[in-house]
């Protein structure tokens, strides 16, 4: 892979954000990075297409478009043969190839503290901003054989969750 599309809503500042921190990590890994617009379904489409005329390529999706398009991203990637990697496990079950992103269950966790903090009188603005702590990594074997990729034994080892 030589090149990577950052699949984003150019109109929500964390996908800007996450732009931002990609295309820094990329050049250091020689990576060629382009933004590509997902703002609705049409937009995803045109443009996945569009990046995918080309070869080498690859493709990360924040998290700022995935809850509402995950199937059409899903199917993009797989029908342009686009190794893809998201934030969120539920892509990954859904037929995506990799996640690497904060554990939901553990901030819901960490959200119902707060909530039982503030029912007992603490206030709100008092409590302060945590970042999540646990992250994990979820990788699909079937999306990897569909797209001919072999999955180092290393990165296997590492992962929380492998579909086989």
């Amino acid at each position: 892979m030589t090149r990577v599309a950052v699949l984003r809503n150019p109109a929500n500042p964390a996908g800007i954000a996450a732009f931002s921190a990609i295309q820094g990590a990329a050049q250091s890994l020689g990576l060629a990075v382009s933004p590509v617009s997902g703002r609705d379904a049409g937009d995803i489409e045109r443009t996945v297409t569009a990046f995918a005329r080309s070869p080498n390529g690859g493709l990360i999706v924040t998290p700022t478009v995935v809850s509402v398009h995950r199937d059409l991203i899903i199917t993009l990637a797989a029908r342009y043969k686009l190794p893809a990697v998201y934030t969120l496990s539920y892509m990954v079950t859904g037929g995506g190839l990799v996640s690497y992103g904060p554990d939901l269950i553990d901030q819901f966790r960490h959200a119902a503290s707060y909530v039982d903090r503030i029912l007992k009188g603490e206030k709100p603005a008092d409590l302060p901003v945590q970042a999540p702590t646990k992250y994990e990594l979820v990788i699909n074997l079937k999306t990897a054989k569909a797209l001919g990729l072999d999955v180092p034994a290393t990165l296997l080892a590492r992962a929380n969750e492998v579909i086989e």
